[in-house]
């Protein structure tokens, strides 16, 4: 897994963004929906994440576009994985259960 060379002081910007975000409206309303990004479960809101569709040590960034909410379970799975590398898990996941 390639991880780009992120700066500490990128990091910290960023999660300082992610927690304004949690505090706006638009995040907000996306917890109130209750449903994971990832497994699409209903889950309480209070026990819903932001995750970082690509992640910060990969050169994501705290916008809109790039945070959802996800339950504890996918985020913890996920990890700092790429969207394709998180689709590429859960194939394997799944063929793993077909066999």
């Amino acid at each position: 897994m390639d991880i780009l060379a992120v700066s500490d002081d990128d990091l910290r910007r960023e999660r300082e963004k992610a927690r304004a975000l949690r505090k706006s409206r638009w995040w907000q309303n996306r917890l109130a929906q209750g449903t994971c990004h990832y497994c699409g479960e209903q889950v309480p809101p209070k026990e819903l994440t932001l995750d970082h569709l690509v992640p910060l040590v990969r050169g994501g960034r705290s916008t809109r576009g790039n945070c959802v909410p996800a339950c504890k379970t996918c985020n913890s799975k996920k990890q700092s994985l790429l969207p394709i590398e998180w689709d590429d898990f859960l194939r394997r996941q799944e063929d793993r259960s077909a066999d």
